[in-house]
């Protein structure tokens, strides 16, 4: 089938790959799409050996081409990072509710572990505020804190183990992609919920309540805060208030003047600082308000004999639970933050690497009085402004923190927990993304209903309420995608070859006579009867149009599969029937630029020898073309038929 004005380009079929062949290059493709053992390719074996050990130890990579000049601004950078460390690990200990000290134990040995394992040059680790609500909102539930100190601190190391076991063979698997499905609108509204919890939660501190709930939604919060009016230590409420009015007004003009962004990240020590002061010079602790007490002197103690591993343990399965759900929490913000800041710098980060490297450091972590962490915000973006070259500045942290636990830890005896609540209030609220909301909604509506979903989850149910809301609705969206994929009607382009949707582009007129249609996604048994019915409705809507209008009758319906990426056998089973649909209407169905896969399997079930070779076209316009030439060619031929018989009639 041809015409003198245009060429036809035959659509060719792949040639055929053994199934093994195919299926190792998918499994390549999803587990290992950088190829990272391209390299250990023809090489001595001595030499794969230390290709191995630098591919899993980045440090022994980078360590022999490290300079003084970078160690420079590492120790800056570190001891920058240390001043934020120290009240920070206090504080976030406590929202977990556990010892102060365990906080300064958890910013001295997973750090030194990341700085051997990580690929990311500016992340700074340590303790996070939301793993640590989450930790305190799932075992609080099953062992009072308070009073059962010893086992809660147990599961917390016990899930703190698992979590790190979870997310190595996550690292290890090549399975980082499952990060992927909490998408950024759920990220959005599950921190700002989580931050407004937090920070709920920390009116405790500020009014000197001693009595608090141990749940994490708004009603309980408030009912507890509001429940104990009589209770309220104006004291502490006062010294809170001041303290939280200085670190945002700090934050206000680090923000405003980048080049003093180290008066913001030294803020809170200095606020632990000038509150220990105050509080000793006015005995403050006798008047109401709570301080740290007793810190014990030392580095951390092992506590692998800690871990709750009895698999006849009642709280084993909370534990693992725990684990499990705060890994991934720590995962998605880590990774996310050191992605982030490699932007800045150009540089790229391997997502296994880190995911290997915060599973090892939290496994460490466990068996050393550590609970978990990852790569916090606030701290990784003090040891990005503060210069750092490597994760060497975490070395130097870590070396500050030891310093601190062996010889400073009595300095904290007088620290007011009021000052460690306003602490976490402020880093907190930047959290509470308000105008990633506003940027949702005006984007994606469908993303914002996501987003406050996660937010109202968190806030009037639970963290984990929240969490799972957020997932479950995500996750609904993507199947709506896959079962519910866009079809739309193409016209052409005026003074153009160019065919294109008729709802982006009204001025593209219909082909008299032609139904062209784009089918914009995959062909799966999800979706296959579904685009059957819609394609036929399609038909009929444009039979009745050309119906009422008294044109020329529908002859063609072209499927443009250009972004049909694959396609399974519902999906060509789904194609016959409606060619079958298409033949019983005395029509022709036309393709229009199927791909390798799909030329392959419609090769493969015969689909090709049913439809006929010549009714598949590399590009819309040449079907047009060629259906146009047929149209033509038929009608002069009827006029010839018509003028012949009336000739005979004469």
């Amino acid at each position: 089938m041809g015409n003198a004005d245009f060429e036809i380009h035959q659509v060719e079929i792949p040639p055929s790959k053994p199934f093994l062949h195919t299926l190792k290059s998918t499994l390549k493709e999803t587990f290992f799409p950088d190829d990272p053992f391209k390299q250990f390719k023809h090489q001595p074996f001595s030499r794969k050996f230390v290709l191995g050990l630098q591919y899993f130890v980045p440090i022994l990579e980078w360590a022999p081409r490290y300079t003084f000049e970078l160690f420079k601004a590492d120790f800056i950078a570190g001891i920058t990072i240390a001043s934020l460390a120290v009240p920070q690990g206090i504080s976030y200990a406590g929202l977990a509710s556990l010892p102060p000290i365990i906080g300064l134990y958890s910013s001295f040995v997973p750090p030194l572990i990341y700085a051997m394992l990580g690929s990311s040059k500016d992340l700074a680790v340590g303790t996070v505020a939301v793993p640590s609500l989450l930790i305190t909102s799932m075992l609080g539930k099953e062992v009072n804190p308070h009073e059962n100190t010893k086992l809660y601190v147990q599961l917390v190391f016990t899930a703190t183990f698992f979590a790190g076991v979870f997310q190595a063979s996550l690292g290890l698997l090549r399975l980082g992609f499952i990060v992927d499905f909490l998408s950024h609108a759920t990220i959005v509204g599950f921190m700002g919920g989580a931050a407004t919890v937090v920070c709920l939660q920390q009116l405790k501190g500020i009014l000197g309540l001693v009595h608090f709930t141990h749940e994490a939604d708004l009603i309980s919060v408030l009912k507890s805060v509001f429940t104990q009016i009589n209770l309220w230590r104006w004291e502490s409420g006062v010294l809170g208030c001041c303290f939280l009015f200085f670190l945002f007004i700090t934050r206000y003009f680090s923000k405003k003047k980048p080049v003093f962004f180290w008066i913001n990240a030294l803020a809170p020590l200095t606020s632990v600082i000038l509150g220990s002061v105050l509080v000793y010079l006015t005995h403050a602790e006798k008047h109401g308000v709570e301080i740290i007490g007793h810190l014990k002197k030392g580095l951390n103690p092992q506590s692998l004999s800690e871990l709750e591993m009895t698999f006849r343990s009642e709280h084993l399965i909370i534990a693992i639970k725990t684990g499990i759900i705060t890994g991934v929490i720590a995962l998605a913000e880590g990774i996310a933050v050191g992605r982030s800041f490699a932007i800045f710098k150009n540089y790229h980060i391997d997502g296994n690497k880190e995911m290997i490297a915060f599973g090892v450091m939290n496994i460490a972590g466990s068996c050393t009085s550590c609970y978990l962490t990852t790569g916090p915000f606030s701290r990784t973006a003090v040891n990005f402004n503060a210069g750092c070259k490597t994760a060497v500045s975490n070395i130097v942290m870590a070396t500050a923190v030891m310093i601190t636990l062996l010889f400073l830890t009595p300095l904290f005896h007088y620290t007011p927990i009021v000052v460690l609540s306003a602490i976490i209030m402020a880093a907190m609220i930047i959290l509470i993304d308000y105008e990633a909301a506003i940027q949702l909604w005006a984007v994606d509506k469908f993303d914002f209903v996501v987003c406050i979903s996660a937010y109202i989850g968190v806030v009037f149910g639970s963290v984990e309420t929240g969490l799972v809301i957020a997932v479950a609705i995500s996750l609904l969206r993507v199947l709506l995608f896959v079962a519910r994929p866009k079809t739309s009607v193409m016209g052409s382009i005026p003074n153009s070859m160019t065919y294109r949707s008729t709802e982006q582009y009204p001025k593209a007129t219909i082909v008299p006579g032609i139904l062209i249609l784009q089918i914009n996604s995959p062909i799966y048994f999800a979706n296959a009867s579904y685009l059957r019915e819609r394609i036929s409705r399609w038909i009929d809507e444009e039979e009745n149009e050309l119906r009422c209008s008294a044109k020329t009758d529908l002859q063609y319906v072209i499927l443009d599969m250009s972004a049909v990426a694959s396609i399974d056998t519902s999906g060509i089973s789904m194609i016959e029937e409606v060619k079958k649909i298409i033949d019983r209407r005395c029509m022709k169905l036309v393709l229009a630029n199927p791909g390798g896969e799909v030329m392959k399997k419609l090769d493969k079930s015969k689909f090709i020898d049913k439809i006929g070779q010549e009714w598949l076209y590399l590009t819309v316009g040449e079907a047009v073309k060629a259906c146009n030439f047929i149209l033509h060619t038929c009608r002069t031929k009827a006029k010839g038929v018509e003028s012949e018989a009336a000739d005979d009639k004469v």
